[in-house]
Order: C-alpha cells, then sequence, then structure tokens
C-alpha cells in the first residue's frame, strides 16, 4: 500500500494550530475577564490592587493581583506564553505548506500579477514582518499612548493591507494573509514585549530592586489589544471555507465590515465584564453584519457577466468543465500535483457534473477559486455560462 504522508501532515499541523489557538485564546480571554472581575482587597497587602474569588470543578479559587509585582518572588511561577508561540509556528508551517509550497496554485494569481514563485513568497514575508514593525513602531509612538487611536490607525492600516493584497494575490490568499498579518502581530506581542518585560520584573525581584511599573503597564496594553484581535483573526481563518466573503472586487471592503463586527463583540463582552449593559453595540454588530452581507451578495453579482436570456445547453458546459476542470477533478487526475480528485469531486462523467452543480456554483460561478489559481484561463463569460445553466436547473 502506497501512503501519501502530505495530507496527513497538512492534518496534523493544522491540528495542532487548532489545539495551542484554543489553549492561547482560551487563557487570553480568562485573564481579562479576571481582570476586569477585579475586586478592591478586603485584606489588603502591600503592592495587591485586587482579588476575585470564583469556583470551578468543585472546587474555590482566590486569585489576588498586584499592581507591579509581590515584594518576594514565589518559589513557582506560572508563564503563560507557549501557546501563542507554537499557534503562530503551525499557522506558519500551514502557510509554508499550503501557500508557499502550492504557490502557483494557492497563492498566485496571474491575472493580477504575473509571480514567481519565490517573488510571491517574498511579497508574502515582507507584509508579515512589515505589519509588525508598523504596529509596534505605532505603539512606541506618542500615539502608542491613546488606545483608542492606535486601534483605529492599526485598523486603517490592516484594511489598507488587504486592498494592497487583493490586487497581488488570489481573494482567498489575500484574506489569509491580512489574518496571518494579524496573528504575527499578536504572536509578537508575546514574544517581544510581554514576556520579556515580565522577565525583567522577576530579574528585579529576584536581585532585591523595584520593579519599573511601566513594564506592566505596557505589557497589559500590548495584552488588551490581543484581546481586541481575536475575533478578527479568527473569521480571517476560517474565511477560506466561505467564499461570498471574498469573491468580490471589494473583499478589502468586506474584511473592514466583519473585522469591525468582531471589534464590536469583543468590546460587549469586555463592558459586561465590569458591569456594563451595552445593548446598542448588539443592535448595530448585527445591523453591521447584515449590511456586509448585502453588500457583498451585491458586489459579487456586479461581476458577472450578463449571458442575457440565452439557454446554455449541456454540451457546452461539458466542454467548459472539460478544459479547466477535469485535469484535476477526474478519477485519475491527469495534474501534477494532485493524485486523486480534490475534495472527492469528480467532473469526467455527466451525471457527476449533474451532481456536483452547486459546487460548481459556489466555488467557480460565485468565486474565483477553482480553477485553482486560474492557471486555465478560465474567462469571466466561461464562469456565468455555467452560472446560467445552473440557475436554469442543471438539466439540459
Amino acid at each position: 500500500m502506497e501512503l501519501d504522508i502530505t495530507p496527513w501532515i497538512n492534518m496534523a499541523i493544522r491540528w495542532l494550530h487548532f489545539i495551542t489557538g484554543i489553549a492561547w485564546i482560551g487563557s487570553s480571554f480568562y485573564f481579562v475577564w479576571l481582570d476586569n472581575h477585579l475586586e478592591a482587597p478586603k485584606e489588603p497587602k502591600k503592592g495587591m490592587s485586587g482579588e476575585l474569588w470564583s469556583v470551578h470543578g468543585g472546587g474555590f479559587y482566590h486569585k489576588q493581583k498586584y499592581a507591579v509585582a509581590p515584594e518576594v518572588m514565589p518559589d513557582t511561577l506560572h508563564w503563560f506564553k507557549w501557546e501563542a508561540y507554537f499557534t503562530w509556528m503551525s499557522g506558519f508551517a500551514l502557510l509554508a505548506v499550503i501557500y508557499y509550497l502550492g504557490a502557483d496554485l494557492f497563492l498566485i494569481d496571474k491575472s493580477k500579477m504575473d509571480l514567481t514563485q519565490w517573488q510571491a513568497i517574498g511579497i508574502s514575508l515582507a507584509f508579515l514582518v512589515g505589519g509588525w514593525v508598523f504596529y509596534d513602531g505605532l505603539c512606541r509612538s506618542p500615539i502608542g499612548q491613546n488606545n483608542r487611536l492606535t486601534g483605529i490607525i492599526w485598523f486603517a492600516s490592516l484594511v489598507g493591507a488587504a486592498y494592497g493584497l487583493s490586487q497581488i494575490f488570489s481573494d482567498r490568499a489575500a484574506f489569509i494573509h491580512v489574518g496571518a498579518i494579524t496573528g504575527t502581530a499578536m504572536a509578537a506581542n508575546v514574544f517581544m514585549v510581554i514576556i520579556p518585560n515580565q522577565k525583567k520584573v522577576v530579574a528585579a525581584l529576584t536581585a532585591g530592586e523595584a520593579p519599573d511599573p511601566k513594564l506592566g503597564q505596557i505589557g497589559k496594553q500590548r495584552s488588551l489589544h490581543n484581546n481586541y484581535m481575536t475575533l478578527p483573526v479568527l473569521l480571517l481563518m476560517i474565511s477560506n471555507h466561505y467564499p461570498m466573503t471574498f469573491s468580490n472586487p471589494y473583499n478589502w471592503a468586506v474584511i473592514a465590515g466583519l473585522g469591525l463586527v468582531g471589534v464590536m463583540v469583543r468590546h460587549f463582552f469586555n463592558l459586561r465584564h465590569k458591569g456594563k449593559t451595552s445593548p446598542g453595540l448588539v443592535v448595530a454588530s448585527i445591523l453591521l453584519f447584515i449590511a456586509v452581507m448585502i453588500f457583498a451578495s451585491e458586489a459579487e453579482k456586479q461581476t458577472r457577466v450578463n449571458v442575457g436570456d440565452q439557454t446554455v445547453s449541456f454540451s457546452r458546459v461539458q466542454v467548459i468543465v472539460g478544459k479547466h476542470c477535469v485535469m484535476c477533478h477526474a478519477a485519475s487526475p491527469a495534474h501534477e500535483f494532485f493524485d486523486e480528485a480534490p475534495g472527492g469531486v469528480m467532473l469526467d462523467r455527466a451525471d457527476l457534473i449533474r451532481q456536483f452543480a452547486p459546487s460548481i456554483m459556489e466555488q467557480v460561478v460565485m468565486s474565483d477559486i477553482m480553477p485553482l489559481g486560474n492557471e486555465t484561463g478560465m474567462t469571466a463569460e466561461e464562469r456565468a455560462l455555467l452560472g446560467k445553466w445552473i440557475e436554469d436547473g442543471a438539466k439540459r
């Protein structure tokens, strides 16, 4: 038996990314919740800024927070960092396995920019590194003292990156890269700022010196930023499963709208943790989501070529499918990249074309995901003809 190890490696990395992402996000959400629920200590200790009692799993917990650090370093100190590190490393590994190794299929869109594999990878890395450099510089500038203004500028820069990437890469790759830029900034916050600052505090206590309170304040600020970036980055990471989000020329605006919904939802919960109610945020989030949904749908329709009321014959559909799809989607694919039909979708028989018509509508007509990288040069008119045939019942 011949073992194809590539999909197993892909699954293992994706699984690791999923597991470590849950751990990182879970701890992030918990500590923000904890910080927002702290109460004034009933029996104050020097340096203590708040405490909280909670119950979970049949036991009671008593948490105490110090504004900077306790007077004496405890024997055991638990750090929260590897969740973030492994989430980023596994995410980058996925980016490399799918979009770098398969750049011609998944990353490059020659109708936008005719790039070589290494040129595309170089641009990708430049955006990842450049995003962090810009964000970190923004936080360290005088503007960084104003969290709201910092957030607005960073949000605008990500929307700008989304627009730029959508002009360079395939639409799906552009969305994933905006998520990767955001995730890189979040992980770098932990690796480059939060953990180093905590280590400096520990070193000062160990040396019998008073820690600099600014170190903790900076770490808390970066942690808060990560908290607000979490929901948008999660959406971007699953966006490749939902072509309607990126299959239009204004997909950068869709990113902006959905990202803002994520920020608003996160803000709602942060306020709620502080005992504040904000029903207006809930209503605004729902209305904005609906507005984005309508906008994306209308924008997608505008990209379709109008083929009028003509009747599209099945023989014409077979020609289009045979030219652009069968090389991959067949019992024995001719494409060098695939040993079997992707997703089990085979289109080398008439009954299968009709059976998978809904998938063709979603992946080919409503978006430009297929053919991958449009390496066969499918035209907008051909996509429209397939769409017309499917809308007419896919029976002729």
